[in-house]
């Protein structure tokens, strides 16, 4: 762990949906820029993001470099930099809290740059992606979220980068300000209020709780790192949403912070 004392650091949830966010001017972009502001400084940022699942756990060594993990978007989104250092100097710390991590060379993903360029635009905070274990069921991705808290009383900041809904195969993505379809909505709803009920065990089970779960993420990746923040929010008193909305009819870009 880190040796020097820390403030403890807060938590977020973030919604991150169509990469064009990483470079558009909208409401969604604007409470990351604002939420970014408010936020202490801190030591490392450990991320996990829908978009690395392996069938391990593991954190990633990057160099300047960015995976750019989508396809057919205009060539100023490829033209992105984040260069913000790898938090190598976390990773002795993290292999004491999870038994077989491995670390292996890969480029932060979309998931985390295009929502860390906006919170952090001058890229000068560390940065550690970890990896969605695949053979993890529900209650064991909460459950490593709680592991993965006692970083945030050293300083760390952790963020998990998805979406409360995702399925693309239903969104109208030529229409960024559809109407939101009834489903996706009442799952959103469900969702707000399991986090201010702090009723965690509904975040784990929603596949059984909600009648929409299966309709709201026909893959769970994007709903996952939800359950790391419930799990690393500890014994928070104070939580917020830093930010409720949808994009394309049926993706919520609900955020949500937990903790000072």
């Amino acid at each position: 762990m880190l040796k020097e004392n820390s403030a403890r650091m807060p938590a977020l949830f973030l919604g991150h949906g169509n990469p064009m966010n990483a470079i558009d001017e909208n409401l969604f972009v604007d409470s990351l820029k604002r939420v970014g502001k408010t936020l202490p400084r801190p030591k490392a940022v450990l991320v996990i993001s829908a978009h690395w699942t392996t069938p391990y756990s593991a954190v990633s060594l990057h160099e300047s470099e960015l995976y750019y993990d989508m396809y057919g978007f205009p060539k100023e989104l490829y033209m992105v930099s984040y260069p913000a250092k790898s938090a190598d100097f976390l990773i002795a710390g993290v292999q004491e809290l999870i038994k077989d991590l491995r670390v292996q060379k890969r480029a932060l993903d979309h998931g985390v740059w295009s929502v860390l360029v906006h919170l952090f635009p001058d890229a000068d905070i560390p940065v550690l992606q970890m990896s969605i274990n695949t053979n993890f069921s529900m209650q064991e991705h909460y459950e490593m979220g709680k592991v993965l808290s006692v970083l945030r009383e050293e300083g760390v900041m952790i963020v998990g980068s998805g979406n409360v809904t995702h399925n693309l195969r239903e969104a109208n993505l030529s229409n960024k300000d559809a109407p939101v379809d009834t489903w996706a909505k009442e799952f959103d709803e469900f969702v707000k209020d399991a986090l201010i009920r702090r009723d965690f065990d509904a975040l784990v089970n929603f596949e059984k709780l909600q009648r929409y779960a299966d309709r709201a993420h026909p893959t769970k990746e994007h709903f996952i790192p939800l359950l790391y923040i419930a799990g690393a929010s500890n014994d928070d008193k104070k939580s917020s949403f830093v930010y409720e909305g949808f994009e394309h009819a049926n993706l919520s870009m609900r955020c949500w912070k937990t903790g000072e």
